[in-house]
Formats: C-alpha cells, structure tokens, sequence
C-alpha cells in the first residue's frame, strides 16, 4: 500500500498541519504503509507534473493551513493541475483524507473545499480533520488531540484496506458532463524530477527514538512495588493453540495496565507464551484488558478487534492474520 502526502502551507515550523501529518505519517509507517511526501512550497516550479505521482497512490493526504483565507494557492495549483492533467480513471479509485489546520479562521470551509474538489475531481473522499491551532504545543502536549490524529491515519487505512465503498454524489456529475483530460508529454528530466520527490525524516525519526528512550527510562525509574498477575490469560492461550505447519510469528501483546508485555511465539508446532521480551517482534499490539478479554472469550478475533480500531498495531498484517489461525478461541476449539 501507498499513500502521498501532498502539504500545501508554507513549511514554517510552528505549522500546526506539519505536525499532524508527521504523526499520521508515523502511524502509517508502523502499519508497513510506504508514504512519500511532496512539499508543494519547495515544487512550485514543478507543480503542473505532480498529477503524475497519483499513478503509483493508493490514497493521499491533502494537507495545507489556512492562515488568512482559503487553502493557499500552492493547494490550489495543485488541485488545478489534477484537473488539467491528471488521469481521472486512476484518481477514481484513490482515498483521499483532507487535513486542514487554521491559525485564524476558515478550517472547515478549507475541509469542504478539498472534499469537494476531490469529489469533482472522481476520486473517494475520506473523512478528514481540520481544527483551529494557535500554537502548535497545544497538540503536542494533548494526548487526546494526538490520539484523535492516530484515529484518522487508521481509520484511512482500514478504508483503503477494506475498499470501502463512497455513495455518488451530484459533484462527481460535473466530472462526467464536463471534464476533459488532457495529455501532457514529460520530458526524461521531468520524470526523473518526480522519482526524487521524498522527504527527509531523518531528525523526525531520531527525535522519535530519543523519546522512545525516554519513556522507556523513565517507566523503569517509575516502578511500582506491586506485584502484578503474569499468569492471567495464559492459560487459556496456551489450551486453545492449533499448530499450523509453516505458520510461524513472535507478537508482542501490551496490554493497558500492565508493565509487563504478553510474547506469544509460534514456528509451525512449536508454540511459547509468557509475560516478559522477546528477542524479535514481528508484529506488535497495544490493546485494553477488555479487547484481550473478549478475544480468548471467543467473541471476537485479533484482526477483527483491529479492523474495528479496538486495538492499535504495527508490524506485517499478514502476520497478525495467522494468529488467528493457530489460536482458534471461538466454537471451532471444542474439546479444548
């Protein structure tokens, strides 16, 4: 799976949009989702060959500020581009989640105006996440603001996932009537330009480790002198394990309210399950004791806890989806 990000404001580093697309960015990336992002400011040259970039997406993000009115030109461009020269068949089939933030007024016209240039445009609108942000700490500080971020980044990979169908709309009418899509011919240097167009996360990822650490150290220097429970659901863990020949992951479980992480290993018929670290984690979930609960109750699965957004995940989902496989919970364990 791929996903653009395409940012329209100005880059300035207390733009609240930068923020949220780097969190959703990172989101994106711990669920194996390959994400390139086109900052529109440093392409203004180049814009009009920006539609091209579409063909490999499977969805995109356009992000941009409004800082007096409207979406900004560098946006607008853009979606004038995708008008002129884009490949409606291919737009289509791609989602697209506006993410709109304001310093002073207009997020939700901005949402609109991009839901609805895309909807003109054929493609399937997600929805998206605007708010009024006067200084950028405000979400950097508020947990619920960032989990409201994570939200929408899943929410816009299970849509892309699950192929989740858009009801016609009259704005998709005047793409029909009216569009016209015209050809336009690259030169090799335009085409090579476009291949290069990545951004460079490289102080975004060493400040995520850093924090990481951090927390980390901080946990270890927090310790409580309760003794907790690393018996509870292992038991009905380990009775319900089906060997699967060939299936083989080590899933790392994190459970709210525990300090100790669940590791599950399985490699075809062998199978081990503990409270502890594993030396390598495939797939790792963070989840409620309740989600965990109505799992090994049988009233739910793994992938389906986490195509609800019950539970958060990063790792290979293919992976994740053999777990419910060797661990079988609901009427098919009988005898278990």
């Amino acid at each position: 799976m791929k996903i653009n990000i395409y940012y329209g404001g100005r880059g300035l580093m207390d733009d609240p949009t930068l923020f949220v697309i780097n969190k959703m960015k990172e989101v994106l990336e711990e669920l194996r989702v390959t994400v390139e992002q086109f900052q529109l400011y440093e392409l203004k040259n180049s814009i009009t060959t920006l539609p091209q970039s579409l063909k490999s997406a499977d969805g995109v993000i356009l992000a941009t500020t409004v800082e007096w009115y409207g979406i900004g030109g560098y946006m607008q461009q853009f979606l004038d581009s995708c008008w002129l020269y884009g490949d409606k068949e291919k737009i289509s089939q791609i989602y697209m989640l506006p993410v709109v933030m304001s310093t002073t007024y207009g997020e939700l016209d901005g949402k609109l105006d991009l839901t609805t240039a895309w909807e003109i445009l054929g493609g399937l609108p997600c929805e998206g996440i605007c708010g009024y942000i006067a200084d950028t700490s405000i979400l950097e500080e508020n947990e619920e603001y960032i989990r409201i971020i994570e939200k929408k980044a899943e929410n816009l990979y299970r849509s892309i996932n699950q192929k989740t169908a858009c009801l016609p709309t009259s704005n998709q009418a005047v793409k029909q009537k009216i569009a016209i899509t015209k050809n336009i011919n690259f030169t090799p240097q335009e085409s090579e330009q476009l291949s290069q167009y990545v951004s460079d996360d490289t102080y975004v990822q060493r400040q995520k480790a850093d924090i990481q650490e951090l927390a980390s150290m901080f946990r270890d220097m927090m310790g409580s002198s309760e003794k907790e429970d690393t018996t509870e659901f292992l038991k009905d863990i380990q009775e319900h394990f089906r060997p699967q020949p060939g299936l083989a992951g080590n899933y790392k479980l994190i459970i709210e309210g525990k300090k100790t992480p669940l590791i599950i290993e399985v490699n075809g018929g062998s199978f081990q399950c503990f409270y502890g670290e594993g030396s390598r984690i495939d797939v790792e979930m963070h989840m409620t004791r309740e989600v965990l609960s109505d799992i090994v109750s049988g009233k739910n699965t793994f992938q389906a806890s986490f195509m609800a957004g019950d539970m958060k995940m990063k790792g290979d989902f293919k992976i994740l989806r053999a777990l419910d496989q060797v661990l079988v919970f609901g009427a098919g364990s009988a005898g278990a």
